[in-house]
């Protein structure tokens, strides 16, 4: 009979035991959702377009003026890079389990997100400088 209670007691179950029936069935539906699949397509997407417009950017402004200007635009890109770089490579710790490394990841992307909403009204002034120096055929 164990600790006094019986049958009863055994057959109820405790509180912690409902709470990790729902968090089961919980973590079964997520896992149906496979959203660790699509954040993994979306995250390689944006890591891929991010990086290469990055290099194209500086690239593009260099066979055109035959020089780079320092200035917040190009320094806020080239730390989102790496940013994105460090993010991505925290990826197989995030995997293992690591939860510094999924703060860390969700931290740098949060910070990214934030400097490319900042970089986008000094990006519109140059497009518009582009646009103005430039002779159309």
């Amino acid at each position: 009979r164990g600790r006094g209670g019986g049958e009863r007691e055994a057959s109820v179950g405790s509180p912690l035991d409902a709470t990790i029936s729902e968090l089961q069935v919980t973590r079964k539906k997520l896992i149906e959702g496979k959203f660790r699949d699509k954040h993994y397509v979306w995250g390689s997407l944006l890591l891929a377009a991010g990086v290469t417009f990055s290099i194209e950017g500086g690239l593009n402004t260099y066979l055109r003026t035959g020089k780079l200007f320092p200035g917040p635009h190009l320094f806020a890109g080239a730390s989102m890079t790496a940013m994105w770089a460090i993010a991505a490579a925290l990826t197989p710790a995030m995997q293992k389990g690591n939860k510094l490394a999924r703060d860390a990841h969700i931290a740098l992307n949060g910070l990214t997100f934030l400097l490319f909403l900042w970089q986008v009204p000094t990006g519109l002034e140059i497009v518009g400088k582009v646009f103005q120096f430039t002779k159309w055929p």
